[in-house]
């Protein structure tokens, strides 16, 4: 596989000795913008409903406030050099407000906190909802008061009142702290696989690359690169012009954002559907940083899953209506890149258990004993993260049974859900595609359709309800910034010190934050009478109504849903097995798993435009041609996020709609 970071030719020359990232400079700093990038990721995804920064791989709001941060750093440096921060602080920054920013975004509390009183305001008598499972809601979970919810829906009421901040503290109290420990037990798993996939594996981690180019400090290559800035300047003058063709719809659109085209009309072939066809600057700058094989496997598969439309048309599978079963071929292909992984790293693993038990004689190299070891430098031990890591799943499921469900159905939710979580943190470590979602393929899914709804029973059911906030998709979920974050400590001689502190505070600080913010809103604009209310109101009545269908018409196995979830598993290992044994085996278990998703179907065409510049420049200028031009693409994405961004501030400064660039 071809190298392809551009930091190889930034490279530092000199072995530096580890520097603490986690100093109270970069605490505070991070204490003070997790609430604002929380007020203003709802700003954009909630009440303006455009730009959706969690929504892409790399935040593009964490990004731009990075990029502030940085220019005031170089004022500092200049005039204040004490107070200056050094890059591993810009590092902590960087991905305390990821974490923040993903926990509060679209696909965690933004469904999380409508999904708290909708059952209770909205059930009817034709809905039945009143009957089928309303009682059955966990009381200390969700939000009843009939005051407090007009206050969230109707706004114009007061949230600074003794009363009202009791009545919601007890649900968001509890789910900050099952959040809390949800995403700490992933940075558990991330300690445990950190040196395999880190230090052994060498995995590409695409997405890091701009955050790790833009902290350098002793100077910032980055910024003096001049293909930097040109790629700046494209992308940027493109977003400036889109936006001002926003505002002034006389001058001519340069269109970047996705369009549709319906290019067959006759059956079988006109099953395709429409084909969605988008050139985004910063799509096909974050693509050039996939390896090869893996952005042309994206968007093959996404054409392979238009043809089998096709197939289905052709041969008339009426009674497979929902034919490819793309979400269920997609649990199966993510399931299969979790244990793909787990066995890659099964030398590994065994080291781990053996360390745990006490039956290695060798000494536990996960636990740190000079701070100027940079190999022995760890976290945590191995043991203690798996004594955490259990610690977390009973946790977990005792949080389930205290909410009415059984403790063996949540133990395998978890189980399954945890699977998940290491398949999209391996795939963004090999991978870095620019938007990853998995919608309605989560655990709730994947045991409803197996085991069946008439087996699993009411409470169970309801409980997997109140998780559809970490179900319904996987775009901003928290894993794979952990472990990016570790790489970036790697490459930047970091120490890993106080990074668990770090971490975790911005878990509990984005948690609450991100709960302010969004009921902070709702109070004073009232959540039922915005104009982009329609959306937020699927976000709380989608479990609900999809709960009342389970209860209304219980199902046994569903078994032409549990064979292709089957099919796709299998295809992924297939696929894996080919590409251990066929050095010229063109296809990636990744991209089949990845294309069904709905960023994939937004993004085809970036990915391929980018597979096909870097295919020519290997071909043509080898790997030095491509290293010197890497800095081009890092400029097309931080130009559209830039200017992207400030459009966003504009429209919300200025109370007026503004220019979108992401969809």
């Amino acid at each position: 596989m071809e190298q392809t970071s551009p930091s190889l030719a930034f490279s530092p020359s000199t072995v530096r000795v580890p520097s603490h990232g986690v100093t109270l400079k970069s605490i505070l700093i991070a204490i003070i913008l997790i609430p604002i990038n929380c007020y203003w990721v709802i700003e954009m995804e909630v009440i303006r409903y455009s730009g959706h920064p969690v929504t892409i791989s790399l935040f593009f709001n964490v990004i731009f406030s990075l990029f502030v941060v940085i220019g005031a750093n170089q004022l500092l440096r200049r005039f204040l050099p004490r107070l200056a921060l050094v890059q591993s602080e810009l590092v902590i920054v960087y991905l305390m407000l990821s974490i923040a920013s993903g926990i509060t975004g679209h696909d965690m509390l933004e469904i999380l906190v409508p999904m708290l009183g909708h059952a209770f305001r909205f059930a009817t008598p034709e809905n039945e909802w009143q009957q089928l499972f309303v009682p059955f809601l966990p009381e200390w979970l969700t939000i009843s008061d009939s005051k407090l919810l007009q206050g969230y829906y109707e706004g114009d009421l007061p949230l600074y009142t003794t009363h009202t901040l009791l009545g919601w503290a007890p649900p968001v109290l509890w789910w900050t702290a099952f959040i809390s420990v949800l995403i700490f037990g992933m940075l558990c798993i991330n300690i445990i696989v950190r040196k395999q996939w880190i230090e052994h594996e060498k995995l590409s981690y695409p997405i890091i690359q701009l955050p790790l180019q833009l902290t350098e400090t002793q100077p910032n290559r980055l910024f003096q690169n001049k293909l930097m800035w040109l790629g700046f300047g494209i992308a940027g003058a493109l977003a400036l012009w889109n936006g001002v063709n926003f505002l002034y719809p006389v001058l001519p659109e340069l269109r970047t954002r996705v369009r549709s085209f319906q290019i067959f009309t006759e059956s079988p072939w006109n099953a395709m559907g429409r084909i969605p066809f988008a050139l985004y600057p910063f799509a096909i700058g974050l693509g050039f940083f996939i390896p090869l094989d893996l952005s042309f496997s994206c968007w093959f598969f996404f054409w392979y899953w238009r043809f089998m439309r096709v197939v289905g048309a052709a041969m008339g599978l009426r009674s497979l209506p929902r034919f490819p079963y793309m979400n269920e071929q997609a649990s199966g292909g993510y399931l299969a890149l979790c244990i793909l992984g787990i066995w890659a790293s099964r030398k590994h693993l065994l080291h781990v258990a053996k360390t745990v038990l006490g039956m290695d004689t060798r000494r536990d190299t996960s636990v740190g004993v000079s701070p100027g070891d940079k190999a022995l430098d760890e976290p945590m031990s191995y043991r203690a993260a798996v004594l955490c890591l259990i610690g977390v799943m009973a946790f977990l499921v005792l949080f389930c049974y205290y909410g009415g469900a059984e403790l063996w159905v949540m133990f395998l939710f978890f189980v399954i859900y945890y699977m998940i979580s290491i398949a999209i943190t391996r795939m963004r470590a090999e991978l870095g595609t620019p938007v990853h979602d998995l919608h309605y393929s989560g655990p709730d899914e994947i045991l409803s359709r197996t085991v069946g709804t008439r087996r699993l029973g009411r409470e169970n059911l309801v409980m997997f309800s109140m998780f559809w906030f970490i179900n319904r998709a996987h775009r901003s979920h928290p894993m794979p910034h952990q472990l990016e974050g570790f790489k970036i400590v790697e490459r930047t001689n970091m120490s890993m010190h106080r990074i668990i502190f770090a971490l975790t505070l911005a878990t509990v600080l984005g948690s609450l934050a991100g709960f302010w913010a969004l009921i902070d809103r709702g109070y004073r604009l009232g959540m039922e009478v915005r104009a982009y209310w329609p959306s937020l109101s699927a976000f709380g009545i989608e479990p609900y109504r999809r709960l009342a269908g389970w209860l209304q018409a219980p199902e046994d196995t569903l078994i032409p849903e549990s064979g292709f979830m089957g099919l796709g598993f299998l295809l992924t290992t297939v696929l894996m097995l080919f590409r251990m044994r066929f050095v010229w085996w063109p296809f990636h278990p990744a991209g089949f798993a990845i294309s069904t998703s709905w960023g994939m179907n937004v993004t085809w065409s970036c990915l391929f435009m980018s597979w096909l510049i870097k295919w020519l420049i290997l071909k043509y200028g080898g790997v030095v041609r491509h290293r010197k031009i890497a800095p081009f693409f890092l400029g097309l994405i931080l130009g559209e996020f830039i200017v992207g961004s400030l459009w966003t501030l504009l429209g919300i400064i200025a109370g007026i709609p503004t220019y979108g660039f992401w969809v």
